[in-house]
Parts: C-alpha cells; structure tokens; sequence
C-alpha cells in the first residue's frame, strides 16, 4: 500500500523507498536483488520496440532496420518508466514465489 519509490521519475534516477512505510516490506532484500528486474526491463523493452517496429512498418513501409532504429529512439523516453514499472513487477513475482 506505501509507496514504493520516494521521489518523482522526472527528478532523475528513480530512488526506491527502503522500507514500505504502510507494512515495514523491505524493498531491496539483499545486494543485486533488481538484477532479476532487468530481465523484465529487457522482455518490456523488446516488446515495445517491436510493437513501435510493425507500427511503422505498418504506417511507412521501410525497411527493417530503419523501422528498428527508429522505434528504438521512439523508446528511449519510455526506457525510465520501464525500469521502475520492472522493478515493481520483480517485487510482486519475488514476494509470490518467497513470501519470506
């Protein structure tokens, strides 16, 4: 029910909260906890890029490379809301499959 990350994703890296401050969760259980969140990130981002990839092939009807480095510069905004959205995603499947 707390929140998660401590300041606003527009005011720079997004800085995680330690603890929850409604049930006392600690975020962060051990040092490389996230890097399971980067595998998420990773799987988020190809399907993005591919879904901005057919949309513009859809639309233009360039090659795919072109398709693929301009949908990769689509998602570079995106890349921050990405990264937290994994990592919230980490923590729901973690504490799933380790409730301890």
């Amino acid at each position: 029910m707390g929140k998660i990350f401590c300041a606003s994703i527009f005011r720079g890296f997004p800085k995680m909260c330690e603890r929850c401050s409604v049930c006392g969760l600690k975020f962060e259980r051990e040092e490389g906890y996230f890097l399971g969140a980067m595998y998420i990130s990773y799987g988020l981002a190809l399907g993005m890029i591919t879904v901005f990839s057919i949309l513009l092939w859809t639309f233009f009807r360039w090659p795919l490379e072109k398709n693929v480095v301009v949908a990769i510069i689509i998602f570079i905004p995106f890349a921050p809301t990405v990264s937290r959205l994994s990592r919230v995603f980490w923590i729901y499947f973690d504490r799933a499959i380790d409730p301890e």
